[in-house]
């Protein structure tokens, strides 16, 4: 049998997990705000540059959200242990 070791670095096992859901994160971003110009009411229904740039910058801004959030709550746990 391969014994298996907890990691000696909590954070090498985290970072994965933080990538993860950065990229998940910042794919919904990104959907999201070209879903909102694609079927909002009243907006032309067209996808043009100005709006793959917003989104990407939509994207941007949730990973950044949620590599922050992450980090947050990975301080506030390590603090209580």
């Amino acid at each position: 049998m391969v014994e298996q070791h907890p990691a000696e670095n909590p954070q090498q096992e985290r970072e994965p997990r933080q990538q993860r859901a950065g990229i998940a994160a910042f794919l919904v971003g990104t959907v999201g705000a070209l879903a909102f110009f694609a079927f909002w009411p009243g907006l032309p229904h067209v996808i043009d540059w100005g709006a793959i740039l917003v989104a990407i910058a939509a994207g941007g801004l949730a990973r950044w959200a949620c590599q922050s959030w992450m980090a947050k709550t990975t301080q506030k746990k390590s603090k209580r242990l």
